[in-house]
């Protein structure tokens, strides 16, 4: 019996040995029109809503794949087709070297092939790839408060600023968040997680790895991040977004590091998007495969070459929040985040212990093309967790834990600001943060205080920035500030692209009149301030 057991193992690895990961991308959309006319087949009247509170239109990445297309790829000789994306266009396929070659010559829509391993890729226009660490702001402050007591979980929210947010009953009350992760076992029936359960506050999941409608299964990982945003043991441990409502999406196979996972993501991400969710937190991260040949290099982190990093891209594009853990790299070798916190959108987060100090496994920016990384920090060593298995608090290490710590208080912030979008919250949360004047590699621009983040966008409405307007809007080439007060020197300007990239800083105005002549078309950020006082506006450059 063992040696048939052995036989048999010894044909399977062979049927797997060859076996290559490669993304299939398609040249076209043929449905594009239909689905354009009908919103409604492509999102939900909540994604649609999103968009148009952001001002963001629908496009071509809206439009799902060609149905014709991915039922050839599928039945093409040796070829298995694993996930799909309607933003890249793009089917993940499994197959020979050889086979997965013949799908340009043998299908026209084909219009390239990118192999995981980037050795065997010809083509001139394959992109490069990486792997994983489980690691109405005139809205009124509410009378009837929360008073919660936090028991373990005191520290790691207080810290933020989390508590003020509460007590003005901002408790992520109207947020919907996905957790993409591992897995969630035991969170259908931990006493912790029963607040959620009885108010239907999850809302839905997927298990992508098995294709199955059971996500309470997986790796533990996915339930202890969740615990930090969700869990509710009132005197003993609440999570940073005790109202918030979730989905629950399971793509990380724990088991395997695969490049599948990064598609798998992207599809979790465009479901995500498509239901209309607010916030996508990522504890996860990918820079080196089991396969080494699929590994990731520190040039590779540059927010614009690995498939999951581009997947978040767009999902930020859509008008979510993207909010992702930094890597527990810091004191490795490689030291560097992973994918896809290098992408510019997303929220990269890193990790300080209980006292506001570096953890030193927290992964170091800056991306590979100099931008900063991570944006901020919150607690992630010897922060406290739900134990899936005894329902008891632990403590654990992790910016898989700082990132869900950030996402629950971002959506009590979003709550209370309801008009900002996804860009003005991060922001917003950026320019609070400790070392946002003087940022580093290892921490980025710091701990943020969301409370001062609030109370400044408070004092904007109360005071005479209430006048200030732009004109024109949209712009050609110049800009007229109108509405300022006083000395316009003691105003000062930056304006930032859609991803939150600073374009330009002008320290002290000495005209209401600004050349914005060399700008691209698109939209922008313009943000006017006046001592601790501070006003932004979108712009759209024609």
């Amino acid at each position: 019996m063992k040696k048939l057991l052995f036989f048999l193992s010894l044909i399977f690895s062979c049927s797997l040995f060859g076996q290559e990961h490669a993304w299939v991308y398609f040249k076209d959309k043929p449905s594009e029109a239909t689905f354009m006319s009908s919103p409604l087949t492509m999102l939900t009247q909540r994604a649609l809503d999103r968009r148009t509170k952001q001002g963001i239109a629908l496009d071509s990445k809206d439009v799902p794949i060609e149905t014709s297309y991915y039922d050839q790829i599928k039945a093409a000789t040796g070829i298995s087709v694993k996930a799909k994306s309607k933003w890249l266009n793009a089917v993940h396929v499994l197959g020979s070297v050889s086979d997965i070659n013949a799908l340009t010559s043998n299908f026209t829509f084909v219009d390239r092939i990118e192999f995981a391993n980037r050795s065997l890729n010809t083509s001139s226009t394959a992109v490069a790839r990486s792997a994983k660490v489980i690691n109405n702001h005139k809205n009124k402050l509410q009378t009837k408060k929360p008073n919660y007591n936090y028991g373990d979980a005191t520290n790691q929210i207080e810290m933020l600023g989390g508590d003020f947010l509460h007590r003005n009953s901002f408790t992520g009350n109207g947020i919907h968040i996905a957790v993409i992760d591992a897995g969630f076992p035991n969170v259908n029936t931990l006493p912790a997680f029963s607040r959620i359960r009885t108010n239907n506050q999850i809302l839905g999941g997927y298990d992508f790895v098995n294709r199955s409608d059971n996500f309470y299964t997986g790796n533990s990982h996915g339930t202890h991040v969740l615990s930090d945003i969700a869990a509710y043991k009132d005197g003993e441990f609440i999570g940073t977004a005790p109202d918030a409502s979730f989905y629950l999406f399971r793509t990380e196979d724990a088991a395997n590091e695969t490049p599948l996972e990064e598609s798998l993501w992207v599809e979790a991400a465009e479901r995500a998007d498509s239901l209309g969710v607010d916030i996508i937190n990522t504890s996860l991260g990918y820079s080196t495969f089991d396969n080494s040949n699929y590994n990731y290099s520190y040039s590779d982190m540059d927010g614009q070459t690995t498939f999951i990093t581009r997947g978040a891209e767009i999902g930020a594009s859509r008008g979510m929040l993207m909010v992702t853990s930094a890597g527990n790299s810091g004191n490795s070798p490689w030291k560097y985040i992973s994918a896809p916190a290098d992408a510019n959108s997303v929220f990269t987060i890193g990790a300080v212990n209980q006292l506001e100090v570096i953890a030193n496994f927290s992964s170091y920016g800056p991306t590979s093309d100099g931008r900063v990384k991570p944006d901020v920090l919150a607690q992630g060593q010897n922060v406290y967790i739900v134990n899936y298995f005894t329902g008891n608090n632990a403590t654990s290490n992790g910016t898989s834990f700082s990132s869900p710590v950030i996402a629950g208080v971002l959506a009590c912030f979003w709550q209370a600001l309801p008009d900002k979008t996804n860009f003005e919250i991060m922001t917003l949360i950026r320019e609070s943060a400790d070392k946002f004047r003087n940022p580093t590699d290892h921490h980025g621009y710091g701990v943020p205080d969301f409370n001062a983040a609030y109370n400044l966008t408070l004092s904007v409405d109360e005071d005479s920035f209430n006048n200030f307007k732009v004109f024109p809007n949209p712009i050609d080439d110049l800009v007229t500030l109108n509405g300022i007060d006083g000395n316009l020197k003691e105003y000062s300007l930056k304006l930032y692209s859609v991803l939150g990239k600073q374009i330009l800083h002008k320290q002290e105005l000495t005209s209401n009149s600004i050349n914005l002549s060399n700008l691209k078309t698109g939209i922008y950020f313009l943000n006017i301030s006046n001592g601790n006082k501070s006003k932004v506006i979108k712009l759209i450059k024609k």
